[in-house]
């Protein structure tokens, strides 16, 4: 079964390269890792070319996911992968921008600043980011937790997550970090008709790539501060349905 390991802060660029001095180095080819969200679905739940996953989180400051929310991550990511050779989490702490507002396009910048892993040989690299301030996409009917924008990247709006599990008879912030991570991540996994094929008729096609099953850890509710609340009862993690399952199982997941 595959290892998951949890780094501390910091990431260094990788042994044996040049580094330009912004964390990345001459031969890199970034490119993999700037397509379409659901691009590397398969590679992400297949283990034949990338048997070994990385994940750079950065997380700013005060915004960092709980230990409790990374072993739940851990626990996703095990039950879903085949990646024989592991899982790594490297956790880097960043300053504010002092930003209120982020577009994705801030988003996808900020990213091309920070991020310095990116695929190797063997290895499938994914950048988090866990972030203040809010979505520019906001509106007065739904306040979005995270999205996932790339093949390999995702953003959770940390800070509007803990605003919402501030409410009375709210869920934890451990609850709701969890559940939006998760979320986000199933999107890269291809989720729902998103780079991972259809078994079934499942797609909420009236809200993008979400799933129709009201419980499904995929419904669109889960994206927003205000559908996740009404959605979660007792506490309790949403999981993937039947449907969302024999997807991936069928594109080369667990």
């Amino acid at each position: 079964m595959g290892l998951l390991g949890i780094l501390g802060l910091g990431c260094s660029a990788d042994s044996g390269q040049a580094d330009d001095g912004n964390g990345l180095n001459d031969t890199m080819d970034v490119s993999q890792n700037r397509k379409s969200v659901g691009d590397s679905a398969a590679d992400l739940l297949d283990g034949s070319r990338f048997p070994a996953l990385h994940l750079e989180i950065f997380y700013v400051e005060g915004l960092k996911p709980s230990a409790t929310t990374l072993d739940n991550f851990e626990s996703f990511l095990m039950e879903r992968l085949h990646k024989p050779d592991g899982v790594t989490i490297a956790l880097t702490e960043i300053s504010s921008s002092g930003q209120a507002v982020y577009s994705i396009t801030d988003i996808r910048n900020l990213e091309d600043d920070i991020r310095t892993a990116y695929n190797q040989e063997g290895i499938l690299k994914v950048f988090g980011l866990f972030i203040d301030g809010e979505y520019s996409e906001n509106t007065e009917n739904g306040s979005v937790l995270g999205v996932a924008y790339r093949n390999t990247s995702f953003v959770i709006f940390a800070d509007t997550i803990r605003e919402f599990s501030g409410q009375p008879l709210a869920p934890s912030t451990t609850v709701l970090e969890t559940t939006v991570l998760d979320h986000e991540f199933g999107h890269l996994l291809g989720l729902v008709n998103a780079g991972t094929p259809l078994q079934s008729t499942h797609q909420d096609e009236t809200h993008g790539k979400h799933c129709t099953t009201e419980d499904c850890l995929m419904y669109w509710t889960a994206e927003t501060g205000e559908g996740l609340i009404n959605m979660i009862s007792g506490g309790t993690i949403p999981g993937l349905d039947a449907a969302c399952l024999a997807d991936l199982q069928a594109n080369g997941g667990k």
